[in-house]
């Protein structure tokens, strides 16, 4: 299979590693911002395969992860008030302060399960007398279908179609993590799929103000052993560049067409984090031209004062000070079966995959 066996090469990753091993003289740590890079490094045993001075720190590239509970709790709420609210399957197990949009459901709350905010759309038209809400939930990878969304609701003139947004960016998340004085990332692996649609372009003043190498990564074992290479010999060169590792998918500008659509519907605005906290411009707010597609103005959301009472370090896990297995609760109290917090739900979560894998 073209672009997928190639990069699952056993002897590229063993000439890689061995790279590796040759380049590294100190000890140094890099964070792979991408749930889905985390993922791979779990499951294909990369972790344990890695000089012991290269530490890999999981970082908040989880959408489904860094989605409050307060935007969770809003959900709820609307499902309380009859809206049919549409997610993707991903966030329906993801706890609020009380209850996750499955309970919500069995508690007689409507959710439709979709794959697409497009077909969510279409429901919409196809149910005049019903308010379709869908939870646009992501990072730059999805805010381009998401504002399609409401543009083409806009061209039909739906007035029963609406986003909840948690729309994050890449960024600013980096930033916050760089200025945490409990960092410490040497580099970092760049998000390929955010890549893709925003290019790379951006990232230059990031490493430039911060002195950090930023290599931008696909998702197989040889490509991230390829970048993480590339890290290793700029970090021992005292370099601080920007480097392309997923030229295949990513060029230096992203997509030109996806931009334009993000910009016509949204604009960038402060953003709740999951355990970590509201991070300044680092979110996507839907522009006043479009606020009767705002679900949070349209139902009059409030925010929600409650908190979850539990021991999930998830906050800890997701700004990369602790590891999954750090948490008193995993693979305990919080397991895929009865999560306590969204890392151990997503697939992408670091929880998850540890749990799987480990």
């Amino acid at each position: 299979m073209k672009f997928l066996t190639e990069y699952r090469n056993s002897e590229w990753v063993k000439q890689s590693l061995s790279a590796i091993e040759k380049a590294t003289t100190k000890r140094w740590n890099i964070m792979e911002i991408c749930g889905g890079q985390t993922h791979s490094l779990v499951k294909n045993g990369l972790l344990e395969l890695l000089p012991e001075n290269i530490g890999m720190i999981h970082g908040p590239g989880c959408p489904v992860c860094v989605t409050p509970a307060s935007l969770i709790d809003k959900a709820v709420s609307l499902m309380e008030q009859d809206v049919v609210l549409c997610s993707f399957g991903d966030m329906l197990r993801v706890p609020g302060s009380e209850k996750s949009l499955l309970e919500a459901k069995a508690e007689g709350g409507r959710l439709q399960m979709l794959y697409s905010p497009l077909e969510a759309v279409q429901l919409a038209k196809e149910n005049p007398d019903k308010q379709i809400v869908f939870f646009a939930v992501g990072f730059e990878t999805t805010a381009p279908s998401n504002a399609l969304s409401v543009v083409q609701s806009s061209k039909l003139g739906l007035d029963n179609f609406s986003l909840l947004v948690s729309q994050v960016l890449v960024i600013p998340a980096m930033e916050s993590i760089l200025d945490d004085p409990y960092c410490n990332v040497n580099a970092f692996l760049g998000a390929g799929h955010v890549c893709s649609i925003t290019g790379y372009k951006d990232y230059r003043p990031l490493a430039e103000k911060y002195k950090v190498p930023i290599v931008v990564s696909g998702f197989e074992p040889a490509e991230l052993l390829l970048a993480i290479h590339r890290v290793v010999l700029q970090l021992e060169q005292g370099r601080h560049e920007v480097e392309n590792c997923y030229e295949r998918i990513v060029c230096v500008d992203g997509n030109a067409h996806a931009k334009k659509i993000m910009e016509e519907v949204f604009e960038t605005g402060a953003q709740e984090w999951r355990g970590i906290g509201i991070i300044p411009d680092s979110g996507l707010v839907i522009k006043e031209k479009y606020k009767n597609f705002d679900a949070v103005k349209k139902f009059s959301l409030k925010d929600s004062k409650k908190h979850i009472k539990n021991q999930c370090v998830a906050g800890e896990i997701l700004r990369g000070v602790k590891k999954p297995k750090e948490c008193p609760e995993f693979g305990k109290n919080c397991n895929p079966s009865h999560p306590l917090g969204a890392p151990m739900v997503s697939s992408e979560g670091a929880c998850a995959a540890y749990y799987n894998y480990v």
